[in-house]
């Protein structure tokens, strides 16, 4: 098993490689990838040799992680690609990285975007009563428009941008962002996604692609409930092929877990849909082994307009999801059967014919509501294959909230609280998984996982307006609601409730 996960992490590994360090760096990316993989590898390799029940020694954790991190490093910025030198349709065509619109200027006439005329039309855009613009300095990424503000800063987004617009058209992205000694200033970057009518409408419709999703979830369901049947129901591959009727008994799981995972894709495709971001569909990603499937996503392929709505797309998700799995959950805990508690070398959350509920709070207080005092102390659960669906939803709805990087709950706290307090926060969760680990193994993949994603959040358009008390407080909530997922029942509340 622990082999099956080191390959699932390293083909996730690779891909996230792909997606974030490849575009940045000339060096091999199967040399960084497999620095990115060593400390995995090296605490896959001590598990197999001392087994699951020893305790990985701190050293051992430590070090792979900062030979890892420095080698990642030094690799990265020993190919590192400059703005020169990348092919200028690649530069048009890719997304621009908003967070690095602050880098220091080069020569500003060799890279000045606008003449002299159109640069006096654009300092027309700002009116001193609203944003006082003191000076425009020419970056390789766009143009910066630095000034005083002078009204609430939704207010002055929406006038300047209206302004520019109707001198440059859809040719610029406007950015409102939070600058050096908390002086918001804007920005005009080259807009990708600069289109006449006729090429945006053969986007969308490129876009949707609603034959290949369809293919994606049925595939999907056919994979979950193979799984489900072979490996929760525990029907043997032999019997399955001579009876394919027993693929039946493989639904309760398939459908109850794509049920969750499509509500999750599905509430944030809808939100994403309702602020006028073009998204893809939701795409499931299945797979003939493990949980039979790695799950769903969307892409969006615009930016996000403001902190509203990076908050209310990235919040939709766990919500959405969190909201189906209780019923499903609970439903499925009224089928489990109750068991003697695993040995110490048979314990692990991936046993599901005798899982101990006490290692997450909430998980706990569903099983003691729903079996009353049958559930007591030295019990644990044979979960139902659609408990088992309930159960895996928990999970991704924790893992989703983690406050880090580009995860909904990393989105989340940059909506609350900006980008420089949210890569704090990020950096402080990855060093209590990192933590969480050394006494509960089992998080071990989780704190790799956020180790390897990337801490920083592409902005809104407008990243500088504040939300508003009502998201904060669902904000704090979903915070809230991954501490409770989380942690295990505290010894006095086990006693409190027999359990």
């Amino acid at each position: 098993m622990n082999w099956l996960l080191l390959f699932l992490l390293g083909a996730f590994t690779y891909y996230l490689a792909q997606k974030t360090v490849a575009p940045i760096t000339r060096t091999p990316l199967w040399i960084i990838w497999l620095v990115m993989m060593m400390p995995a590898v090296v605490w896959t390799i001590w598990y197999e040799i001392n087994g699951e029940d020893q305790q990985i020694p701190l050293p051992i954790i430590i070090i792979p992680l900062v030979i890892g991190f420095t080698l990642y490093v030094w690799l990265i910025r020993l190919g590192k690609i400059s703005s020169s030198d990348q092919p200028k349709e690649t530069v048009q065509n890719s997304q621009p990285k908003l967070e690095n619109i602050e880098q220091p200027p080069q020569d500003s006439e060799k890279i000045r975007p606008i003449t002299a005329t159109e640069e006096k039309s654009l300092r027309d855009c700002f009116p001193w009563e609203v944003y006082y613009l003191q000076n425009v300095d020419y970056r390789p990424q766009g143009i910066l428009c630095r000034g005083k503000l002078r009204t609430a800063p939704e207010k002055a987004y929406k006038s300047i941008k209206k302004n520019i617009e109707k001198v440059f058209g859809d040719h610029f992205l406007i950015l409102f962002q939070e600058g050096l000694q908390e002086k918001p200033f804007f920005a005009l970057v080259p807009n990708p996604w600069s289109k006449n009518e006729s090429e945006k409408n053969s986007d969308e419709e490129k876009l949707k692609r609603p034959v290949f999703a369809l293919t994606l979830l049925l595939l999907t369901l056919l994979t979950t409930t193979i799984i489900g049947t072979v490996a929760i129901v525990g029907v043997a591959q032999e019997t399955l092929n001579t009876d394919p009727s027993l693929l039946l008994k493989g639904l309760p799981y398939s459908l109850g877990l794509i049920t969750i995972l499509g509500i999750h894709e599905l509430s944030h495709y809808f939100t994403a849909i309702r602020y006028k971001i073009a998204t893809t569909l939701p795409y499931f990603i299945p797979i003939p082994f493990f949980l039979g499937t790695f799950g769903a996503f969307i892409q969006m392929k615009a930016p996000v307009p403001h902190r509203k709505a990076l908050f209310d797309v990235a919040v939709a998700g766990p919500l959405g999801g969190f909201i189906v799995t209780i019923p499903l959950l609970i439903w499925g805990i009224s089928l489990s059967d109750i068991v003697p508690l695993p040995t110490v070398e048979s314990a692990s959350l991936l046993n599901v014919e005798a899982l101990d509920p006490r290692f997450s709070f909430l998980f706990a207080i569903l099983v003691k509501l729903v079996l009353g005092s049958s559930f007591v102390a030295g019990k644990a659960l044979h979960l139902h294959p659609l408990a088992v669906a309930g159960y895996i939803g928990l999970i991704v709805t924790a893992l989703n909230l983690m406050p880090v990087g580009q995860l909904d709950g990393g989105h989340m706290v940059h909506a609350m609280f900006g980008q420089k307090t949210a890569i704090v926060i990020g950096q402080l969760t990855r060093i209590f998984m990192l933590v969480l680990a050394m006494s509960r193994p089992e998080f071990l993949i989780w704190a790799i996982l956020l180790w390897l994603m990337p801490i920083m959040d592409q902005p809104a358009l407008n990243d500088v307006t504040e939300l508003d008390d009502i998201r904060d407080f669902i904000g704090l909530f979903c915070l809230g609601l991954l501490i409770v997922i989380l942690l295990p029942v505290p010894g006095a509340i086990s006693q409190w409730l027999g359990i």
